[in-house]
């Protein structure tokens, strides 16, 4: 069989991009599997926009190879790559006197993707049948992302890049588009997910990527990135303020025990010593009322990604 039935959907091989002296990306291997969620984590020019661009097929390596689907997304006899991608960039642009249901058409037709399903995809992005009559320079941020988002989802595509795609989404918006997300890894679609807000990406992706300075710096799993990071994991307890001194005297020197407001104590201990330390405060013989394991956040574990960087 094909590589494209067989292999990795995505296979980035020593690629770097470098424009005169500066360089965009620099030395990234990076393998994506179909029904696989990769985050790529990083701030503005660490080389995630760019990266995307060479997977896209937009722009080419100065060194190195980028497969998708079994091909080279930037040849010329490409198309039939292309048309398998959803894309849903970060600054989204549409004609604001063309209506909804005329853009959707309009990229469709771009796409040569038939126009007769895009009353599903209106339907599966939250977009209104009031709303898809109206035109776009009308649109709220919300609506105008959902609109994007069902543009990108055009065709049913094997591989889709979403470039901060939560961006002026409400709560209740936010977890809608992770459901579809979900449904389409689930189905079989690779998932390429860049954003800067970390904290909504904890659950959501199978594997995240963090990028510095055009390097790739870490990548795993959530669990692999706290093996990798080994940052202090947080016991918060609650229990009496009297009880708190036999709490220190229990726990020893193994943990460091800070007082929090409500009554709630928290302690810090390498993530090896968390089970003895429950077991240690968790007795009929100390009040503790309530006890909450607080792992290191996404957010946590990048900046100290970036600061072993800086260091090295």
């Amino acid at each position: 069989m094909s590589q494209e039935l067989n292999g990795p959907t995505i296979r980035v091989a020593g690629v770097t991009k470098r424009y005169g002296e500066q360089y965009a990306v620099r030395n990234v291997d990076l393998d994506m599997a179909p029904g696989e969620c990769v985050a790529m984590v990083g701030h503005n020019g660490a080389g995630k926009s760019s990266l995307i661009k060479l997977m896209l097929g937009l722009t080419t390596p100065t060194e190195g190879t980028v497969r998708m689907l079994g091909g080279d997304p930037a040849s010329a006899a490409a198309s039939h790559i292309r048309r398998q991608v959803g894309f849903l960039p970060e600054n989204v642009a549409f004609h604001p006197n063309m209506t909804g249901r005329e853009t959707l058409d309009f990229y469709a037709r771009l796409k040569g993707v038939a126009t007769r399903g895009n009353d599903a995809l209106f339907e599966r992005v939250g977009l209104e049948p009031a709303a898809i009559k109206r035109r776009v320079g009308t649109y709220s941020k919300g609506m105008r992302q959902r609109l994007a988002l069902a543009q990108a989802l055009l065709g049913g595509p094997k591989v889709l890049f979403l470039d901060e795609p939560t961006t002026g989404l409400d709560p209740a918006l936010r977890q809608s588009f992770y459901e579809i997300i979900g449904s389409l890894r689930d189905a079989g679609t690779t998932v390429l997910l860049c954003s800067h807000a970390l904290t909504e990406l904890e659950g959501q992706a199978d594997r995240v990527v963090v990028m510095n300075r055009g390097r790739k710096v870490a990548e795993g799993t959530l669990a692999t990135l706290r093996s990798l990071a080994q940052l202090p994991t947080r016991i918060r307890l609650t229990l009496p303020a009297g009880d708190i001194d036999e709490l220190a005297r229990r726990v020893g020197e193994g943990a460091a025990l800070t007082r929090l407001a409500g009554g709630v104590v928290e302690l810090a201990c390498a993530n090896d010593d968390k089970v003895g330390l429950v077991r240690r405060v968790a007795c009929e013989t100390l009040p503790v009322t309530d006890i909450e394991i607080v792992q290191p956040s996404l957010d946590e574990m990048y900046a100290h990604f970036l600061r072993r960087e800086a260091a090295e």
